[in-house]
């Protein structure tokens, strides 16, 4: 279990966000992160569904955050399109409007892997903002090293959670 300091500039006070692998063999792994923001319900998932405003760009394959999209939609595209390039980051499976996104979302070397991947985020009222939790489940039949790469996995998302919540 981790604790990662988030600090929301726009509140009077800090949370710590909830990290942890909840479980990872060699061909599975089970995540889950949650964070307090500022925001309202409403307005975090306006910032949730627009990820060039929140996704790191180090975790871009064009390392420029500006290039990302999301299509909050059944059959929608969480993409990137750059000059000479393009790759689909995940699939959007459900959509309830305001409160939760799940996505089939194999990010990065994962895709390579042929793993399948499921990303559910979830916003919830708390106080005057928000909560929201990131839970992740991968398996792959054919991956060998899950439990290796579960850990590198959770710290991009421990990290993108932050940014998410964390308002300037």
């Amino acid at each position: 279990m981790k604790y990662v300091l988030v600090s929301l500039p726009l509140a009077a006070f800090s949370l710590p966000a909830y990290t942890d692998v909840v479980a990872s063999s060699s061909s599975h792994y089970t995540l889950r992160h949650e964070a307090v923001s500022s925001l309202a319900p409403d307005a975090l998932w306006n910032r949730l569904v627009h990820p060039e405003s929140w996704w790191s760009p180090v975790h871009s394959y064009s390392g420029d955050a500006a290039n990302l999209s999301l299509d909050p939609r059944a059959g929608g595209l969480w993409e990137e399109e750059w000059d000479g390039g393009s790759v689909a980051h995940g699939t959007v499976l459900y959509v309830k409007q305001g409160e939760q996104l799940r996505l089939a979302a194999p990010f990065g070397p994962l895709q390579s892997m042929a793993v399948d991947v499921v990303w559910t985020i979830t916003i919830t009222p708390e106080g005057t903002g928000s909560k929201v939790v990131f839970d992740e489940v991968a398996n792959g039949s054919g991956a060998s090293n899950l439990d290796k790469i579960a850990g590198a996995v959770d710290g991009v998302k421990g990290e993108a959670i932050n940014r998410l919540v964390t308002v300037d």
